[in-house]
């Protein structure tokens, strides 16, 4: 039975939420009611996924969300909020999010979107199959510790960042499109989650700018190709 951490301070939704996943989900679901409750559980047990809300008193989803990618990366996470702006979206993925869902939602709804992010963490043995380094020009990327390195120098790369310039290299000199690089990183190609791409993609470009050898490009219509000359 997966284990999902669930982070509420509406008690009607967070019951409702916790009695249903449950029920219908066959999970084992842990309520806290705060930030700080959220925190402190998280320390005590392992969890397969995590869905934190946002606006919460004592510490936001957000915070929440950032002091534990410091002490797990790949634990799934979901923001819920009832804020939509693509700010909000892209700062979501920034800091590690793996999914984001606005509130009112559809309780079916969510629970596909956990089955698909849990679908996507089982299938992870079979990814690491696939090369973690990469030479990009004169960088070295290593994909595991998420860094991009060059003449001594260090680039930290957030989740989504190390995940799509991973794709680009696993397809390098070819097309990656865009639905493809959406669906695997952002296991949805909607069009926030296509600007929030975008500006990662920006970031990627400003990292790897040194090189004149390296160039990501846009494949109108099609996607995006990394170039190696």
């Amino acid at each position: 039975m997966k284990k999902i951490l669930l982070v509420e301070d509406d008690p009607n939704l967070g019951t409702l939420l916790q009695d249903y996943l449950q029920l219908k989900g066959k999970f084992d679901v842990v309520l806290c009611k705060d930030g700080d409750a959220g925190l402190k559980e998280f320390t005590k047990s392992e969890y397969d996924l995590l869905i934190l809300d946002v606006m919460m008193p004592k510490k936001d989803g957000f915070t929440l969300g950032k002091e534990i990618r410091k002490m797990n990366e790949h634990v799934p996470i979901i923001f819920a909020t009832a804020k939509g702006m693509i700010e909000d979206k892209t700062l979501a993925f920034n800091l590690g999010g793996d999914d984001y869902i606005t509130k009112p939602f559809r309780i079916e709804e969510l629970l596909l979107r956990i089955n698909a992010l849990l679908k996507r963490a089982a299938s992870g043995s079979a990814e690491e199959e696939k090369p973690t380094t990469f030479k990009i020009g004169k960088y070295d990327f290593d994909f595991t510790s998420q860094v991009i390195t060059a003449d001594g120098v260090v680039q930290k790369l957030s989740t989504k960042e190390a995940g799509l310039l991973r794709l680009l290299c696993l397809k390098k000199n070819e097309v990656l499109t865009r639905e493809e690089a959406l669906l695997n990183i952002w296991n949805d190609d909607n069009y926030f989650n296509g600007r929030s791409m975008d500006v990662f993609l920006s970031k990627i470009r400003k990292y790897l700018k040194d090189d004149s050898r390296v160039e990501i490009i846009n494949v109108h219509g099609r996607g995006y190709k990394l170039l190696v000359n």
